[in-house]
């Protein structure tokens, strides 16, 4: 059963760092799959995030597809409200169920809309993508989570980027979300499991493999399916638990 986590670890990573995300979706699921305890399950999924997210942004990054005009509005205040979230002791049951009905109409719109592919983006208004980052800051902290996966359909459905620029910003945002949430909990005293160091080098390296093919290889028109499947998978992760 060890091994077996290690290859849905890799595949998680590859998947979601194609399309530049970190994976905390996925790992909340399949932790609780093999009947991880639960304490070890928030901390360990934004952990696994960082080295993940981290490799994601630097491939999408290097591929020339980072608009820092895009990314600094939503960072700027999602990164202190994912500090907020992470220690804020709020049930996640209503917002889980939001966010899988949102995540369902993400996926039907990117899939069945032509348009929700944008060759020529604009610039989101400056008001709107700071409240979009502090709610969703607020949020990934609190359910563990970096928020990207949330955040890349945004960008698209609304033509503030193309699916490639949405994967870089996503990551970033994934990155430092992930730290801030991560650091409100370790500063709580926190102890981590002794496989970690084994989990995140097999993270790392399906990061390397995904971020690599997202970024170079998959066509843009492709990739979209991609993130549609794995937004797809995040909705049964919430509806299943």
């Amino acid at each position: 059963m060890e091994y077996l986590f290690l290859v849905l670890l890799f595949v998680i990573a590859f998947l979601y760092s194609s399309v530049g995300h970190g994976g905390a979706s996925g790992y909340l699921a399949l932790m609780a799959l093999f009947g991880f305890a639960p304490v070890l399950i928030k901390p360990t999924a934004l952990t696994l995030n960082v080295f993940v997210s981290a490799i994601a942004f630097i491939a999408f990054y290097r591929a020339g597809y980072f608009k820092w005009s895009l990314a600094w509005p939503f960072i700027l205040t999602s990164v202190p409200m994912a500090f907020v979230g992470a220690v804020f002791p709020v049930k996640a049951n209503v917002y889980e169920a939001i966010l899988a009905i949102f995540l369902l109409f993400a996926v039907g719109r990117i899939l069945f809309s032509p348009s929700a592919l944008s060759v020529n983006p604009d610039e989101p208004p400056i008001v709107i993508a700071l409240v979009i980052g502090a709610v969703l800051g607020f949020f990934s902290g609190m359910i563990g989570i970096g928020g990207g996966i949330i955040l890349s359909p945004v960008l698209i459905l609304f033509h503030w980027a193309t699916v490639k620029e949405s994967a870089a910003v996503s990551a970033l945002f994934i990155l430092l979300n992930s730290v801030s949430g991560l650091a409100a909990i370790l500063l709580d005293g926190f102890k981590y499991s002794p496989g970690l160091i084994l989990w995140i080098a097999v993270g790392a390296l399906g990061a390397i493999a995904g971020s690599y093919a997202g970024s170079k290889r998959i066509k843009q028109g492709k990739l979209k399916y991609v993130l549609a499947a794995i937004l797809l998978v995040a909705v049964i992760k919430l509806i299943i638990y």
